[in-house]
């Protein structure tokens, strides 16, 4: 692991960390928001991050044989979470979740990450490797860039997120992703997959509130699609009616794969596919993990699979979280099928 710059000192972390719990715990008048019928608190924004909002850009991916070389920024991006609603995500890259990172199997990740937020270290946890934390997942200071070598050998469906502490209000306040390890031997059914998408599910709280995201229960639950390399997928953060607004497309009879995964950071996943069967399931996103016929499939926070299904006739398919109060809050989906 190399820093290009000298980490956040203790006691500057320590100072920090005031600073976003006393922002978390600030109360003001609660205004209701229509579409979710859920309390958003009027808290207010981090001084710093008043004025602030980084524009959106693309994470760079170059590979050279089995190298890949990722470079991401840590930014604060306005994100309209609901109907003039909107949120000072803390992002990767200014989107929330950040963008989807693709490898293969076997691939040696040198990630540099260049933290554009003037006040809070951030980091990257990558749940698709094996490193020491405190160097491999190290903190990278307000207006830093630090860069680290990770192996990937496991294949699947991995979340990422910010993991400086407190990491509740990194994740909730939207720093996290996914990154795909490809199988080095794909997965049994890849000739019969016509057409896949990646689904992610997170939550929204109160802005920057720790004690909401701790002790309450999310404002809105959401959906939201990552466009893969080469793929023609809608890409959105996670907002209500995401994918309602910017449904998928399928033809009748097509196979579709979603990679899926819920980010959390608090609530279960039980993905369904209404007017469906999975045929075939990779728990985690592994080939190993193979099971079939399954009618929904349980993502704890920061779970992953690859689901399989056929599409037999045109229509409308929704897919949802099947607990329906947070269906409420946002949590649903569309395919179109011509």
């Amino acid at each position: 692991m190399h820093l290009s710059k000298r980490f956040v000192g203790l006691a500057t972390g320590l100072l920090l960390s005031t600073v976003i719990l006393s922002a978390c715990n600030s109360e003001e008048a609660l205004e209701v928001k229509d579409t979710v019928s859920a309390e958003e608190s009027e808290v207010a924004v981090i001084g710093p991050h008043e004025d602030l909002n980084q524009p959106p850009v693309a994470p760079g991916v170059e590979r050279d044989g089995s190298d890949v070389y990722i470079n991401m920024t840590a930014q604060i991006t306005d994100i309209e979470i609901e109907k003039d609603y909107n949120y000072k995500a803390w992002t990767f890259n200014g989107e929330a979740p950040g963008p989807v990172i693709v490898v293969n199997e076997g691939d040696t990740l040198h990630f540099t990450l260049d933290n554009l937020d003037p006040l809070i270290p951030h980091s990257m946890d990558f749940h698709a490797v094996h490193t020491a934390p405190d160097t491999g997942f190290a903190d990278v200071g307000p207006n830093e860039e630090g860069t680290f070598v990770y192996q990937a050998n496991s294949p699947g469906v991995f979340m990422y997120h910010c993991g400086t502490a407190p990491v509740l209000s990194h994740i909730a306040n939207g720093m996290h992703g996914v990154i795909i390890v490809k199988p080095a031997d794909g997965y049994p059914t890849d000739d019969e997959i016509d057409s896949e998408f990646v689904i992610i599910q997170n939550e929204w709280y109160k802005y920057n509130d720790l004690n909401d995201m701790t002790n309450g229960v999310p404002s809105q639950v959401v959906f939201s699609s990552k466009v893969l390399p080469d793929g023609d997928q809608p890409n959105t953060d996670g907002t209500v009616g995401a994918l309602i607004d910017e449904p998928l497309y399928a033809k009748e009879g097509d196979k579709v794969r979603f990679y899926i995964a819920n980010m959390g950071p608090n609530e279960f996943s039980s993905f369904h596919v209404i007017g469906t069967v999975f045929d075939d399931v990779y728990i985690d996103g592994h080939p190993y993990n193979h099971q079939k016929g399954m009618q929904t499939v349980g993502l704890p926070a920061s779970g992953g699979a690859v689901v399989e299904f056929t599409l037999k006739e045109a229509g409308q398919y929704k897919f949802v979280t099947h607990q329906f109060n947070h269906v409420e809050k946002g949590a649903a989906g569309k395919i179109i099928v011509e």
